[in-house]
């Protein structure tokens, strides 16, 4: 996938836009190419949920080190975008699954990836309410 500061400004101009109306604090959810708000939220002041991040794009990992509030990683130690012990560094606040993908999907049966699933639930809940959300 073409990865780049492109993509960064777009999304970019999506989020804030949305923001722009919306106002106040809110959670930031994105999955994969809604990490690249990662910069926004990380400006904003804003605390994320950031499912299978583009940690391995450089600028990703950046614009998640320059955030002042806490934020959620998840990823899989199958997806090639994924860095579990960058994840680690960045954020005390990590749900690391051993062998999902991507698409958060474990090898085998569904009932493993449905799992999954309930335990992203889990930890998104406690997540939001380790740091108070909504405030």
């Amino acid at each position: 996938m073409p990865w780049g500061p492109q993509v960064g400004e777009w999304v970019r101009g999506e989020v804030t836009a949305v923001l722009d109306v919306v106002g106040g604090k809110p959670l930031l959810i994105g999955k994969s190419l809604g990490t690249v708000a990662a910069a926004v939220a990380a400006e904003r002041s804003l605390p994320a949920l950031w499912l299978t991040p583009l940690l391995t794009e450089a600028w990703v990992a950046a614009a998640l080190s320059r955030a002042s509030v806490p934020f959620l990683l998840v990823g899989g130690t199958a997806d090639e975008w994924w860095d579990g012990s960058l994840a680690r560094r960045l954020s005390p606040h990590v749900v690391e699954v051993a062998g999902a993908d991507h698409n958060m999907g474990v090898p085998g049966s569904p009932t493993g990836s449905i799992e999954v699933l309930s335990r992203v639930v889990v930890a998104a809940e406690e997540f939001l309410d380790s740091i108070g959300w909504p405030g």
